[in-house]
């Protein structure tokens, strides 16, 4: 059984099984999405998600079988900071791996799956989107985790794909896979007002929650440190969207954004901030990815003794 939680952070609706609306492409595999299951949710959550607030957006639990969600967290990979992408700065500490071929199968089809045409579709459908593109070089997604004292400062996103200059970014989907997550644990993602005076929800990262949301204006983050046990860690994968535009539109880097009684913090956060727009723009001149980033910040982390 489907449950959909609406934006108040109440079960308001169980779905039942329905006649699939998005047609399936002959010979397409089923085996990781129950596309019957998702039409059958996808109207009552596009009327949720387009008027949730403080943007769009949409909190699905069971998104998966629970056999299938189960075997993803199984697979996921433990961190190796050799192999692994190193975000350690001033606002964020965590870690990703991008390299779509090292995936282990399951995970590795599952993100197939979430990027392909069937399901774009019904991504469409629900966004109220039309022609989303999903990104191959999984640039900034694919794989997340962090640990114990991880975080990830309150922010909004990159507008535009860094090697893809018309490809405007508009929808994020996240899914969660942290079985007897608790809530002392931190970690939850927060959705803040657009004045950042205010946290208008959280939401915990539990095992097959996935939340979807478009990217426009969006503030979030988890910005706590996170008091996990240290053989805990918060697991995720992350799936980015585009539309490729015919006309210019505005390119802007990471923003992160200090909260109320943040002290000085403030002025950390801003100033890395700074360097951070510096580094996109040599990113999108030069051509350089995320690995390239990861050395630097890996090196400077051994003199921080992060």
């Amino acid at each position: 059984m489907w449950q959909f939680v609406s934006r108040q952070g109440a079960s308001c609706y169980h779905a039942r099984l329905g006649i699939s609306d998005v047609a399936i492409e002959p010979g397409h595999r089923e085996a990781f999405v129950d596309y019957d299951r998702l039409n059958g949710i996808a109207d009552v959550i596009a009327r949720e998600y387009l008027g949730a607030e403080p943007i769009p957006h949409a909190v699905i639990d069971d998104f998966l079988d629970p056999d299938l969600a189960h075997q993803l967290m199984a697979e996921f990979p433990a961190v190796d900071r050799s192999s692994w992408i190193n975000w350690t700065h001033v606002n964020e500490l965590k870690y990703g791996r991008s390299d779509r071929a090292s995936f282990p199968p399951t995970i590795g089809g599952v993100v197939d799956e979430l990027h392909s045409p069937t399901f774009i579709r019904w991504l469409e459908r629900l966004t109220g989107i039309s022609g989303l593109v999903a990104d191959p070089s999984l640039e900034g997604s694919g794989l997340h985790q962090s640990g114990r004292g991880g975080y990830l400062n309150i922010h909004t996103d990159f507008t535009g794909h860094p090697h893809q200059p018309t490809w405007r970014r508009r929808v994020n989907l996240l899914l969660y896979l942290n079985e007897r997550w608790e809530d002392g644990f931190g970690g939850h993602l927060e959705f803040w007002s657009r004045d950042m005076k205010r946290c208008t929800r959280k939401i915990a990262p539990v095992l097959n929650r996935a939340v979807i949301f478009n990217t426009s204006d969006a503030l979030h983050g988890h910005p706590e440190p996170m008091t996990c046990p240290a053989a805990v860690t918060r697991k995720s994968i992350a799936l980015y969207y585009f539309t490729a535009e015919s006309q210019p539109f505005p390119i802007r880097s990471t923003d992160y954004r200090a909260r109320p009684g943040d002290g000085w913090r403030s002025v950390a956060i801003y100033l890395d901030t700074r360097l951070l727009r510096g580094y996109d723009c040599a990113k999108r001149v030069l051509g350089l990815d995320d690995r390239f980033a990861s050395q630097v910040l890996r090196v400077l982390s051994r003199l921080w003794g992060r």
